[in-house]
């Protein structure tokens, strides 16, 4: 391999780390048209695992604005990432694969619709597909697959 393409490959794998941590963001801050926008045309994503749905990047994006209210304050912990390059009509490098693994605590809302107690913890790992565009790189597929969750116990009243 030569520096020019090894150094080429350092600049891909940046830029689809990059987007896995912009993904997260953008579901962290609700900002559901840079969700859309990390998105290829044909773009989908699978939350049905974690309760969710499947769809085309427009439908779950306003699956999740819906959803996440409940949910206030989000933080996704995405680690373990492994990135692996593929091949799209014989030219190396226009798809790569990310498969990695999210701790992701939420508060739930308050009455006043602001974070309150108790807080929800779920986890798994995400399977992330890219295709390079024109636009640069952009998420083809993200499938969640949640493994464990933690829930609030009901706390027993002192009668």
């Amino acid at each position: 391999m030569t520096q020019r393409v090894e150094l080429a490959t350092v600049m891909d794998r940046l830029a689809v780390d990059g987007l896995v941590t912009e993904y997260a963001v953008a579901v962290d801050d609700g900002d559901w048209e840079a969700y859309r926008r990390l998105f290829t045309v044909d773009g989908r994503a699978d939350y049905r695992s974690a309760g969710g749905i499947e769809g085309d990047a427009g439908q779950v994006a306003g699956w999740l604005e819906e959803t996440m209210r409940l949910f206030p304050m989000r933080q996704h912990l995405i680690v373990n990432r492994r990135v692996r390059f593929g091949l799209l009509e014989q030219d190396i490098g226009d798809t790569a694969r990310i498969q990695a693994d999210y701790v992701n605590p939420m508060r739930f809302a308050g009455p006043d619709g602001g974070p309150s107690e108790p807080d929800f913890v779920c986890g798994g790992r995400y399977a992330f597909a890219f295709l390079r565009t024109g636009e640069g790189w952009r998420l083809r597929e993200v499938v969640v697959r949640e493994k464990w969750r933690r829930t609030p116990r009901v706390r027993q009243q002192d009668t």
